[in-house]
């Protein structure tokens, strides 16, 4: 009796391709992949604690300098539709907002959120930040006497300073939250009108927060304005620099004030491995660690260790603003900033 081998070649083809699916599914329920804007010399080291803690593989897709924030911004919501990240690191919040406006993420109230002022959170639970930067003056020590630096971004438009400041590109990253933040702060007049004192002033548009350090630390500037981990790059290898938080007298407005805010992705492909990164994100000890760290973040929440040079999240004066006010006005801001600057 012939036996037909087709039907037996078909069930044996069948079995290998469930198994191989089977094995493909238990492989990608160990990993999480995460989108990551926070410089990868901070944030690789902090990924592979948790993926060594955990056994869960990380996939980890980290923004050029050049596009900070906004690169992965776009990304994911090009990708609405088929999610391929679970998380994203963002390092500031007002572009986190466009992600929720956009119908990018899910709700997820992590424990570990509970010590987190309310200002740094969504009060839905849409992101949480954690390990926050601050905007500050630096100067170079062998240009500039300390007596004689400024101490408030409105010393910058000081005409003894002209062709002697420079700043990153305000379309992309914290300079451009820090633009927004100001048209929130004063109205969009005075800010205008304050951008426009700068270029008057010849102030120098460069590429990244890291090339101004670097200008200012060669001396090609005087005067940069930066965030604090960029200065501190520089602090900690003894380079001819001072760092000044500004606007922190009576009477003045504060600083721009931001923390990494972390979230999860609608739809993303491991959704409980996500909620488990982000748990580990917003633990005390990573807070700790980005705080020790070149990064130089200042924690959040209260009784966590972090050196001096760090400042205290409650003694530090901040801009009077939302996030969700910062957000609304990036449009505004942006359009005027590329006409002014850019264009």
């Amino acid at each position: 009796m012939r036996i037909n081998r087709l039907p037996i070649l078909a069930l044996f083809l069948t079995t290998i391709a469930l198994m191989n699916g089977c094995l493909e599914s238990k492989e990608k329920a160990n990993e999480v992949v995460i989108y990551v804007a926070h410089d990868q010399d901070y944030s690789e080291p902090i990924l592979k604690e948790f993926e060594e803690e955990t056994g869960i593989k990380v996939r980890a897709l980290y923004d050029t300098e050049t596009t900070k924030t906004v690169g992965l911004v776009n990304k994911l919501i090009a990708e609405k539709n088929r999610p391929r990240a679970d998380v994203f690191w963002n390092n500031e919040v007002s572009r986190t907002i466009v992600l929720k406006k956009e119908g990018i993420l899910e709700p997820y109230c992590s424990p570990n959120a509970a010590e987190v002022p309310d200002i740094y959170k969504d009060p839905n639970c849409y992101w949480t930040g954690f390990g926050a930067r601050a905007r500050v003056i630096i100067y170079n020590t062998e240009l500039v006497d300390k007596g004689d630096a400024p101490t408030s971004i409105m010393d910058l438009r000081d005409p003894k300073w002209r062709g002697k400041i420079c700043v990153a590109n305000p379309l992309f990253g914290s300079t451009g939250s820090h633009v927004a933040s100001l048209f929130a702060y004063w109205g969009d007049e005075k800010a205008m009108q304050y951008l426009n004192d700068l270029k008057e002033n010849d102030i120098g548009i460069v590429e990244s927060n890291g090339m101004v350090r670097d200008l200012v630390v060669s001396g090609e500037f005087y005067i940069g304005l930066t965030d604090t981990d960029d200065a501190n790059d520089a602090l900690v290898e003894n380079k001819p620099i001072a760092m000044v938080f500004p606007d922190q007298g009576d009477g003045e407005m504060g600083t721009l004030v931001f923390p990494n805010s972390v979230m999860l992705i609608k739809n993303g492909p491991n959704p409980e491995n996500g909620k488990k990164l982000i748990d580990y994100l917003l633990s005390k000890r990573v807070e700790k660690a980005l705080s020790y760290s070149k990064a130089m973040q200042i924690p959040l929440k209260p009784g966590v260790e972090h050196p001096e040079n760090v400042p205290d999240i409650g003694k530090l004066k901040n801009i009077p603003v939302t996030q969700e006010e910062i957000y609304n006005k990036l449009k505004v801001s942006q359009r005027f900033v590329q006409e002014l600057f850019i264009r």
